[in-house]
């Protein structure tokens, strides 16, 4: 568990005459870096022809005023204003060029963590700006390069919000979302938000939560002052700061301080960060893991380990449900079990290291009912957990044994059968295929806990998830596995596209003549802005018993439940979808006799290849 990240905050300089007083201003107001030209606004330089071509001296300071480690986590530079390298003008843009260039090796050799500069116009006139960039991300840059880009368009700021006024203008994402195409998704292009007075829609700011958003950009004039004479934000500007807050991202202030000291708005802004940490169980439990590629446990091919088993059995919530529906069933049972002069068979199958049998127990103690608990595991080391349990504490109320729950023969049927077989898909754990196996042993009024499942699956936009899995090689599969493959994640800097559709849901106890466990669905999505799809998101939801349940999807979720994360399906090639779009998704859940696995495709509004196709890429053993 890693401790709570502390806002960082650095201060815009329009010029900075010098360096080190500029740092010492910065620091002494709380500020951790300060955002400064690389070069002299008025030092243009002049390449091609003109006067400023033939003059002598340096162009800008030089490295030794400061040292190598402020260069590299004090300073972010930023590109000279006039540079266009977009430009009708041959001279202009070949001079720009020039100077481009010049400052991108100049932050190479500072050694800056990041340069940034600003992207004020259409989709189509940043063509030979972002080939540059993408030129130099994909040779040897070791900095970030933050694109500042406002949240609203000006242009359309200076219009009337009456629709019939407002012309026909480019929303600023779109100018983002080309450069990073042209740029290919480079993971070291992230974005620097320019906030204005006028905050944009949710729907507009949400979609900015799934791209790379390394930082706010805050102008002192936004600010308002409240009674008491300190800067204070509206209610508005606060909700989209405690949102980007959750990315963890970078404030930078810019402009001149209204106030007697510049450290007042860093102090206020620091207030509002520590009111944005949450302290949640999940939120606990989850630090450091937000958006970090897993892959999903598969505990029948594999022995899960004892920290794998510590960490689960301390959700507050699972067990407490589950032992809410096993003293149900109990009540459900318990006049037969009377009238038979009985005690309640329950079988645990999966026992782990016996969660659930402390369960079992003290739901039978809850209802005043003797019960008879089998306790069923395959993993042998977890067995020594169990029968050491059996032996100092359950005694003659638990029987272990160590077997594969398909294999076992099991000496009774049992009133009550238990299991925690769900994955964070809700099937992909293979609950369907064991519990099937084992109806042969529950007596035909047994009750089995869980008694369904259903999935979820929704559309994301995530640049970050997209280039996560971007990075996962493996010279032993074929060349696109790592985007055949479903990821456990706990989702952070995503944008939801539209909610969330169930496609598979599995019933137990599975009485049907002839089992089959394939399955093959299609869901249809309405867009509602545009945006890219980069995957899938998936839940499940779970019925344990008549009305106890366990979610983890958004609209159903249960608070504070930590025992799975989501799952994710990413896509080969990110989609760009339109505003009105429909977009129709196609799932498959495929069963062989030794194996299970998912294929999935879209087929509006363009299509694209099945990803995993026969498994090539990802299974779950059987």
């Amino acid at each position: 568990m890693t401790s709570q990240k502390q806002i960082s905050c650095g201060l815009d300089f329009c010029c900075a005459a010098n360096l080190n007083d500029c740092l010492f201003t910065a620091s002494s107001s709380k500020y951790d870096f300060i955002c400064v030209p690389l070069v002299h606004p008025l030092f243009k330089r002049e390449f091609i022809s003109g006067p400023a071509k033939n003059r002598p001296g340096p162009f800008t300071r030089p490295d030794l005023i400061l040292n190598s480690s402020d260069w590299n986590n004090l300073i972010i530079g930023k590109f000279s204003s006039y540079i266009n390298v977009d430009s009708t003008n041959p001279i202009v843009r070949k001079n720009s060029e020039e100077a481009l260039n010049q400052e991108l090796s100049l932050a190479m050799h500072f050694g800056l963590s990041g340069v940034t500069f600003k992207l004020m116009s259409g989709i189509n006139k940043n063509m030979n700006f972002a080939r540059i960039i993408c030129d130099k991300l994909t040779s040897n840059c070791i900095f970030q390069i933050w694109i500042q880009v406002p949240m609203e368009n000006p242009i359309r700021q200076a219009y009337s919000y009456r629709k019939e006024d407002c012309p026909v203008v480019e929303n600023p994402w779109e100018w983002w979302n080309a450069f990073r195409i042209i740029c290919d998704y480079n993971r070291k292009l992230g974005v620097a938000l320019i906030v204005s007075h006028d905050v944009p829609e949710s729907e507009e700011i949400d979609r900015w939560l799934g791209e790379p958003v390394k930082c706010l950009i805050l102008p002192t004039t936004i600010f308002l002052t409240n009674k008491k004479g300190y800067p204070v934000l509206s209610k508005a500007h606060q909700t989209l700061v405690k949102k980007f807050a959750t990315l963890e991202v970078q404030f930078i202030l810019k402009g001149a301080s209204r106030y007697k000291s510049i450290s007042y708005y860093h102090n206020y802004l620091d207030y509002l960060w520590k009111g944005c940490q949450t302290n949640g169980a999940v939120e606990r439990f989850a630090r450091g893991y937000e958006d970090y590629l897993q892959c999903p446990l598969q505990p029948l091919m594999d022995n899960l380990e004892s920290q794998t088993y510590e960490i689960f059995e301390k959700d507050p919530v699972k067990y407490r449900e589950y032992q809410n529906a096993i003293y149900e069933a109990i009540q459900e049972i318990m006049p037969k079990a009377k009238v038979e002069e009985r005690k309640v068979v329950i079988m645990v199958l999966g026992a782990g290291r016996g969660p659930l049998v402390t369960a079992s127990l003290n739901a039978g103690n809850m209802a005043c009912q003797e019960v008879k608990i089998y306790a069923v595991e395959k993993n042998p080391n977890a067995i020594l957990t169990l029968q050491a349990l059996e032996r100092d504490l359950w005694q003659d109320k638990v029987t272990v044994v160590s077997c594969d729950m398909r294999e076992w023969d099991a000496p009774e049927k049992a009133d009550i059968i238990v299991s925690e077989l769900l994955g964070s898909f809700g099937d992909n754990e293979l609950s369907p295929e064991c519990l099937d196996n084992v109806r042969k042993f529950l007596q035909d009024d047994g009750i089995s806990i869980p008694q369904s499942y259903t999935s979820y699956i929704a559309p994301i936009q995530s640049s970050k998830l997209y280039n996560e899995v971007r990075q996962l090689r493996d010279k032993d599969k074929h060349p696109l596995s790592s985007f055949e493959t479903p990821y456990v994640v706990h989702f952070q800097n995503k944008y939801d596209i539209a909610s969330p559709q169930p496609l598979f849901t599995f019933v137990h106890p599975n009485r049907a003549s002839v089992i089959d466990n394939s399955r093959y669905e299609t869901r249809a999505f309405h867009v509602e802005q545009d945006c890219v799809l980069h995957g899938f998101s998936g839940y499940f939801m779970t019925v344990l018993y008549k009305n106890i349940t366990l979610s983890i999807e958004p609209s159903t979720y249960s608070p504070e439940m930590f025992s799975w994360f989501p799952i994710f399906f990413p896509l080969k090639e990110p989609v760009h979808l339109k505003a009105s779009d429909e977009l129709v998704v196609h799932f498959w859940r495929r069963c062989s006799s030794k194996k299970v696995w998912y294929e999935w495709c879209i087929s509006k509004p363009i299509p694209i290849s099945i990803h995993n196709p026969g498994g090539r890429s990802y299974t779950i053993g059987l």
